[in-house]
């Protein structure tokens, strides 16, 4: 005879044992069933469809305020989850918020800003880096990726490069990476627009001087511009004023306007191109700034240098001199002051704006087209 243990059925195993009927019968709740799951755990199937089951009458014996924040918990989630899906993607740092991190009365890094709409350092361009990219996509529908490496790589990753550059190097605007990097350049650099330029160096004077006899007759003459300084005075006659021709201002200065004509390197055709007679007073300083962009180098034609004038560039000092040219990268850290005598009269130079020499015809081609004045 062989005797075998009774099994009990699944009715009895979901059926508790009633209480005495002098006691009620107490209340499941959760913490209770699930104590007894655990105890009760088997790694038989019997034990494991009792533990489900035991799990399916612990929810139903679950209070109905726990189920209720668990249920707002669940669409909290999903609410969540549905805000962050349709959130657009951060756009780099822009013009905008690295200019204001700075500002302090309408002085941002010690160098006074016009706040003008069309100015390319001073207007606020929300979503810049956007733009450029779309207007890169754009040039390069029309032409060809081919050698935009450089600039694809500067627009993706331009809030990190401006935000990540040393204090002595921090173009406001755009940065173009792996280009060389130097506070002054060797007239070599550009050889043939120095050239050009000092030999026109007596042309370019004549005209100025011409200009300048209007002062005589009142304060700031028309076509010249003041610049806020922290000391002095510092005046500008632009004929190229970020990519823009000035044409009154053209037709004062016909032989000198020719002649950027004849330079192979002028940047002319996009919003960081410049050409300017820069005039400074006996005891001005022009505070240090940045200039917006490291795809230039400044090019300064000394028109009248009296003694005690310098610039420095990096922290590196240097002087001008008449019918001489000096490059140098205003990307840098830079200031320029005159404390020479009264009587010297006004330290004058010829600014105008070349290409860096290590930026590739084909991205010369594409920054003019990112860049356009008026884009």
């Amino acid at each position: 005879t062989v005797w075998v243990p009774l099994r009990r059925t699944r009715t009895e195993r979901r059926t508790p044992t009633p209480a005495p009927p002098t006691q009620p019968p107490p209340s499941p709740s959760c913490t209770t069933m699930s104590a007894e799951w655990l105890l009760g755990w088997s790694w038989s199937l019997d034990g494991l469809r009792d533990c489900i089951a035991a799990g399916i009458q612990s929810f139903r014996d679950c209070d109905a305020s726990a189920l209720a924040a668990v249920a707002c918990l669940l669409l909290l989630f999903l609410w969540y989850c549905y805000h962050v899906g349709r959130e657009q993607p951060r756009a780099y740092a822009t013009v905008n918020a690295l200019m204001q991190s700075a500002e302090a009365n309408g002085v941002q890094n010690g160098f006074a800003y016009c706040h003008s709409a069309e100015c390319v350092r001073c207007g606020h361009h929300d979503g810049l880096n956007q733009k450029l990219y779309h207007n890169l996509q754009e040039y390069a529908k029309r032409y060809s990726w081919s050698g935009m490496g450089r600039i694809h790589k500067g627009i993706r990753e331009q809030g990190r490069y401006l935000n990540s550059r040393p204090s002595i190097q921090k173009p406001e605007v755009f940065f173009l990476p792996d280009l060389p990097t130097a506070p002054y350049f060797s007239r070599d650099a550009q050889k043939h627009d120095v050239e050009v330029l000092e030999r026109n160096f007596q042309t370019i004077l004549c005209e100025f001087e011409t200009l300048y006899k209007a002062f005589s007759n009142c304060s700031l003459p028309q076509g010249w511009k003041m610049n806020s300084t922290p000391s002095g005075e510092w005046f500008t006659f632009y004929l190229v004023n970020q990519g823009m021709c000035v044409p009154r201002n053209c037709r004062r200065c016909p032989r000198t306007y020719r002649l950027l004509g004849s330079l192979r390197t002028c940047i002319g055709n996009n919003v960081f191109g410049n050409a300017c007679i820069s005039v400074l007073s006996p005891g001005t300083v022009i505070a240090e700034h940045y200039g917006p962009t490291n795809i230039r180098i400044r090019c300064h034609l000394g028109l009248k240098t009296p003694s005690n004038c310098e610039l420095v560039v990096g922290g590196e000092p240097q002087c001008w001199a008449e019918g001489r040219c000096l490059l140098f990268d205003d990307s840098f850290l830079h200031t320029a002051f005159h404390e020479g005598k009264p009587s010297e009269g006004p330290r004058v130079v010829f600014m105008v704006d070349l290409w860096h020499p290590n930026v590739a015809a084909a991205e010369r081609q594409a920054l003019d087209f990112i860049f356009a004045p008026g884009r």
